[in-house]
């Protein structure tokens, strides 16, 4: 029996991660939950999965979480605040820690558990985007396991040899990492008509269910630039040596080319609990819940090269990749502001990608070593591209 940490329970991660963990109740214990904003979610899921403890991050919720937690009979105690989210993530008591809070708001207590060297299942890739060496030093100095949940970066894992060692791709016989995408909803659309893209449109992906965030960074391809940087941190792969390739179907998760001509791929439903289930029973396998690929039913896999022009956010992360760790605190920072503004409808579609770009180009290039310059970095271009989209406006 293994007790489990769930940051973000409430996203569609953390969601996925209960229905796998109800699935095997003989493995699996819910330690903790977490959530932001969505209470009466997180209260329903404490009722379900009797945590210990249940932690609202938000501060101003917590008197609307007493109150719920009542109305829901929960008896586990409520803790609330930033620091809370740390201390349920490096609990003695926890073995695994699902890393599933969206965005920078992740970062801190998914270096806790880091540092408490637990079994990380991270599905939040800003963690790395914002703070690669320092956080990939972090992993090496409490040998904590990092389990990659995005379903990319989880397919990479499993076609990598199981003696792989970061950074040793020539020595491991690897030519390249193949990052596939589905291009989003805007993969064939007109670019003429991109600024007239409504919230609905972009929040509606094609093939997988997400969060609204997540669904508009897949829809400007933001999330495969972000996936870019991270599998880069991830397995110390340089920047030429990872090709992102749009595979529309989303059956083909992400590949590796050997030398020897051979590339191995990893297919599946795109269902996040095929990675979720991976992540929690490695190196075993267990029942995730996700129907087997019916190979009779696939007509086609097609696979075609990304236009900078349809996505310029895509661009600007491969750069701020080869730029470092300041470009890309800034770029995750600045999208996340961009990114709300488009959902509130202050700026269009075609803005977050300016807004962006504008951001990188105001801020001086630096390079930063420290937790406390990363957090400066990131407090910056929110400022920044705040300032921007007022300008904007």
């Amino acid at each position: 029996m293994q007790t489990v940490t769930i940051l973000g329970a409430t996203g569609s991660i953390g969601c996925n991660t209960l229905d796998v963990i109800n699935r095997h109740p003989d493995r699996y214990r819910v330690f903790a939950i977490t959530g932001h904003t969505q209470i009466a979610v997180l209260m329903q899921q404490a009722k379900a999965c009797a945590p210990r403890y249940v932690v609202i991050a938000d501060d101003t919720q917590y008197n609307e979480a007493k109150k719920l937690a009542k109305e829901y009979a929960v008896e586990a105690e409520l803790l609330c605040g930033s620091r809370a989210l740390e201390d349920v993530a490096n609990a003695p008591e926890v073995d695994i820690v699902m890393a599933a809070i969206v965005g920078a708001a992740g970062l801190l207590p998914t270096l806790a558990a880091v540092r408490a060297g637990k079994r990380v299942l991270l599905a939040n890739k800003e963690a790395l985007v914002m703070s690669g060496a320092l956080f990939m030093d972090a992993v090496k100095q409490s040998k904590a396991t990092i389990l990659p949940i995005d379903s990319e970066h989880n397919a990479i894992f499993q076609c990598l040899p199981r003696d792989f060692c970061y950074g040793e791709l020539e020595r491991s016989g690897i030519q390249q990492i193949l990052l596939t995408g589905s291009g989003g909803p805007f993969r064939t659309r007109e670019l003429v008509s991109f600024p007239d893209i409504t919230v609905d449109e972009a929040c509606a992906h094609p093939n997988w269910s997400m969060g609204r965030k997540i669904t508009v960074d897949s829809a400007t391809m933001m999330n495969k630039g972000l996936e870019f940087i991270e599998a880069h941190w991830l397995f110390g792969v340089a920047a030429d040596k990872i090709t992102v390739v749009l595979h529309p179907e989303s059956t083909i998760h992400s590949m590796v080319q050997y030398v020897d001509g051979s590339v191995i791929a990893q297919l599946g439903n795109p269902d996040m609990r095929t990675p979720i289930a991976f992540g929690l029973a490695f190196p075993e396998r267990i029942d995730s819940g996700v129907a087997p690929l019916d190979f009779a039913t696939l007509h086609d896999l097609t696979f075609t090269t990304p236009c900078y022009e349809r996505y310029p956010n895509l661009k600007l992360a491969i750069d701020a990749c080869k730029e470092g760790q300041a470009a890309t605190t800034r770029l995750n920072a600045a999208n996340e502001i961009a990114v709300q503004a488009f959902l509130e409808g202050r700026i269009s579609f075609t803005k977050i990608a300016e807004v962006n770009a504008e951001t990188l180009n105001t801020l001086e290039p630096k390079q930063v070593t420290s937790l406390q310059q990363i957090l400066e970095q990131d407090r910056l271009a929110r400022e920044t591209a705040t300032g921007v989209i007022r300008g904007l406006s």
